[in-house]
């Protein structure tokens, strides 16, 4: 290939790059701060897993949400309970081709069973699940289940 044409491809390409989405590794405590912080914005926060079939089937209900609370104080985080190990291997490109517009974090912890039970008491560690938080309005909803485009619209509409 001719230098040219390489500078043509690489300009080509390069738009795709830059929008292509980044997935955050997050320690538990990080994810606590933001989630504790004192704003009217309500977290919608999906823990999901590239191998879990029920997570994957409500993915699109969660980038739904993401498009039409966009211009609402709603903040959508898809965090990905898979290992940090597989992070490059799989869950960047699960969350490329899939083309997900919500920010995706993926859990940087060793240990599930230290962190679970600081986020939610009631929390097993079955995924998916999904919390709900405002905390002007002092709202937490939290689903252990797979949720339907319906329930959870519903539940945003009640933490707003």
């Amino acid at each position: 290939m001719k230098l040219p044409q390489l500078l043509l491809g690489s300009l080509l390409l390069a738009p795709t790059l830059a929008t292509a989405q980044t997935v955050q590794p997050i320690k538990y405590a990080d994810l606590a701060k933001r989630l504790d912080q004192p704003s009217d914005t309500t977290y919608v926060v999906n823990f999901w897993a590239t191998w879990c079939a029920p997570c994957i089937k409500e993915l699109p209900n969660f980038e739904q949400l993401n498009a039409e609370y966009a211009s609402k104080k709603v903040k959508v985080l898809l965090v990905s309970m898979d290992t940090p190990t597989l992070l490059d291997k799989k869950v960047v490109p699960f969350v490329q081709k899939r083309g997900l517009k919500s920010e995706v974090l993926l859990m940087n912890e060793p240990d599930p069973n230290a962190w679970l039970t600081k986020l939610d008491k009631k929390w097993s560690g079955a995924i998916p699940y999904t919390l709900i938080v405002n905390n002007k309005k002092n709202q937490r909803i939290t689903f252990e289940k797979e949720l339907t485009q319906a329930e959870l619209i519903a539940a945003v509409q009640k933490a707003l």
